[in-house]
């Protein structure tokens, strides 16, 4: 954010002047172009498919130590953190534990075909290091913000118009509720999709 100049440096310790094609804050991610040919590459995997207890690898520059790789396993999938104050902002992070410190966030979490499974962003910690928690940007959203930021320059959303809360026991004996699954519409916007469609609040 507010970078005036932007450096790519590869693992080769070769340099490249970066220009920013877009960004997204409520995903925390970028879009960086250089010019280079031949460059390798890690293909997309599938961050739908994964499996709790599946092993995954870490890679990133942590405390500047450059290309470290950490193992860890998927530990839940879909967390909500509520880190991004931004409303529009989609939170489905993938929770492993490997370890994640200051300077891995952009780092590739893989799978153990080599294949990119999410973008580490985050952790839960009390003192700032790592305490056996790190979150992952699951590759199915990065796609969605890479392709929006490289056509569009800005990623475009779709607004269903509801506000929703997940189902507890307390909401589900106040109204009712048979079992806890899925979510409680709390609000719906006027005009919205979600209305036109026919469902209302409660």
């Amino acid at each position: 954010e507010q970078a005036q100049n932007i450096k790519v440096i590869l693992n080769n310790k070769q340099e490249y002047t970066a220009t920013l094609v877009g960004a997204d804050p409520s995903t925390d991610l970028a879009l960086l172009k250089i010019e280079a040919t031949n460059l390798p590459y890690l293909t997309y995997g599938n961050s739908d498919d994964l499996k709790l207890g599946e092993w995954v690898l870490a890679v990133g520059n942590p405390f500047n130590l450059n290309s470290t790789v950490t193992a860890g396993i998927i530990s839940a999938r879909a967390r909500n953190l509520r880190i991004n104050a931004d409303e529009f902002s989609i939170e489905s992070f993938i929770q492993t534990d490997a370890a994640v410190n200051p300077g891995n966030s952009g780092g590739a979490l893989v799978n153990q075909q080599g294949n990119l499974v999410g973008i580490n962003t985050a952790i839960a910690s009390r003192t700032g290091s790592f305490a056996g928690y790190s979150f992952a940007v699951p590759v199915s959203i990065v796609k969605k913000v890479v392709e929006d930021l490289r056509e569009f320059g800005m990623v475009q959303r779709a607004l269903l118009g509801v506000s929703i809360t997940d189902i507890n026991a307390n909401l589900a004996e106040q109204n009712n509720l048979a079992n806890l699954e899925g979510v409680y519409v709390n609000a719906v916007s006027p005009g919205g999709a979600a209305r036109d469609a026919g469902i209302r609040e409660g």
